[in-house]
């Protein structure tokens, strides 16, 4: 599992960590079963807090993409049967959607550029590909 955290990313380390282990789990590079580090053994790699690490392992906890148990390393956990309802679709996603289309108009996109540039992220998984 290697994992970085960027000074000059805006979001909070916790969130660049949450965010680089649900795309490993996406891109397969971790499965469910999968042990992630020791909160301390993360935090000693990346120099960093341990309550950051703790944090991003709760959110990814609340988010049902790990489990954590007392005494035990936390894991990838399952992966779901079932879609998220929409309710829950529209709350995870909506907001940070819109943020990326407002980024993209402010960075001169055009839609149909944007729409491409979706496309091509969500077909790279199909090309096994690591962009």
């Amino acid at each position: 599992m290697l994992l970085t955290v960027n000074d000059r990313d805006p979001r909070p380390y916790y969130l660049q960590i949450a965010g680089q282990i649900k795309e490993q789990i996406r891109k397969g590079y971790l499965r469910p079963g999968d042990e992630l580090l020791s909160v301390r053994e993360l935090a000693k790699h990346l120099g960093i807090n341990l309550h950051t690490v703790h944090r991003a392992y709760q959110k990814l906890r609340d988010q049902g993409v790990i489990t954590l148990r007392l005494g035990q390393r936390a894991r990838v956990a399952p992966l779901r049967e079932q879609p998220a309802s929409r309710a829950d679709v529209e709350q995870a996603l909506v907001g940070r959607l819109k943020e990326l289309i407002t980024e993209a108009f402010h960075l001169g996109l055009s839609e149909a550029y944007f729409r491409e540039l979706v496309a091509a992220l969500l077909e790279e998984k199909e090309r096994g590909g690591t962009r």
